[in-house]
């Protein structure tokens, strides 16, 4: 475990100074971000640390707190994509990838049916069903957007507006599993994920935290794969994107 220490804390602060020199370095605008995240990290941590005890007591008020997650999911990749009339529509992507999975994994037993376990694979499946619809959504976004002479050509040869758009976005779909896969296809050679270490430090053996994060990762895939069909479907259909694809 880590020591709040006031090493700690330098080294934060330190991290987080060589994050926005490098964006400043690089001409890239996105200092004032970096910040920004590193602060809210801080902020929302700490307040998570506060109540989560309290959180974990009972069902009631885990399910709430799982609630909000998926709300702020939402919200967060809707800013991503299309304007905030429009951003609800983000809702069923996440919520198609992550309630399914994680129902299944509590449903076959393989983590037990307690608060302080659901709390945590639900919010890693709902993070990762955000991900992958800010990813999906963007570039479908853009590809339309930039291949707009494409769709239309579609439409010239009789394709439905849908079907147009769909043969525009699909192509490229595929890039917003690319994080997931590469993570996927490195585990225990590159990184060792968080599952993988928090069990070792619950006192797991080390077959037992690479079980843990196995299924975390198959069930991220399963995840973020239904996130991301959902979300060109949305896109085609014109419901995420800042106006109609048409």
């Amino acid at each position: 475990m880590t020591p709040l220490t006031p090493q700690f804390a330098v080294v934060l602060v330190a991290l987080t100074a060589v994050a926005v020199l490098a964006t400043l370095a690089g001409r890239i605008t996105v200092s004032r971000a970096v910040v920004t995240a590193a602060v809210r990290a801080v902020l929302q941590l700490a307040a998570v640390s506060l109540v989560i005890a309290a959180v974990l007591k009972s069902w009631w008020s885990t399910a709430g707190f799982i609630l909000v997650m998926l709300l702020v999911a939402v919200a967060t990749a809707a800013r991503r994509i299309t304007t905030l009339r429009r951003g609800w529509w983000v809702v069923l992507p996440i919520a198609a990838g992550a309630l399914p999975a994680g129902a299944v994994i509590v449903a076959a037993g393989t983590v037990p049916l307690q608060e302080v376990a659901v709390l945590p694979i639900a919010g890693i499946l709902i993070g990762g069903a955000m991900t992958a619809t800010s990813l999906a959504g963007r570039r479908a976004r853009d590809e339309l957007k930039n291949r707009h002479g494409e769709y239309e050509a579609a439409l010239a040869l009789g394709f439905l507006d849908r079907d147009a758009a769909l043969e525009v976005v699909r192509p490229s779909a595929g890039q917003a599993l690319v994080p997931a896969l590469d993570q996927t296809r490195t585990v225990g050679l590159v990184t060792l994920p968080g599952a993988f270490v928090g069990v070792l430090l619950g006192g797991g053996s080390p077959l037992q935290a690479g079980a843990t994060q196995l299924l975390v990762l198959i069930a991220l895939l399963a995840v973020e794969a239904i996130a991301l069909v959902v979300t060109i479907e949305l896109v085609a259909r014109g419901y995420l994107t800042t106006s109609s694809p048409n």
